[in-house]
């Protein structure tokens, strides 16, 4: 199972759910905002030392924020996949 488009998401939940804001997790973590923002959306990969350094500051292991990765990638896999539909025009 292939946890890495997950990361990000977990690190979200980790950080919203101590109410803490991208800019004063960064800020603790000696990171710019705008990579702990894409981090979190998926768009830059971190290195294992910028990951430690968050979960750090949000009082995690890296195996919980692992772990959590893990949890949402089988929650994904469990949701139903919707297809999208090509119409089909009536030709002549």
């Amino acid at each position: 199972m292939d946890i890495t488009p997950y990361i990000g998401p977990a690190f979200r939940l980790l950080r919203e759910s101590i109410d803490l804001s991208q800019e004063e997790l960064a800020f603790r973590a000696g990171l710019d905002r705008t990579y702990v923002s894409g981090i979190e959306r998926g768009r830059r990969n971190p290195s294992l030392k910028s990951m430690q350094r968050l979960a750090a500051e949000l009082s995690q292991s890296l195996d919980q924020v692992f772990i959590l990765a893990r949890e949402l990638a089988e929650k994904m896999d469990d949701a139903p996949v919707q297809r999208r539909v090509k119409k089909r025009t009536s030709g002549g």
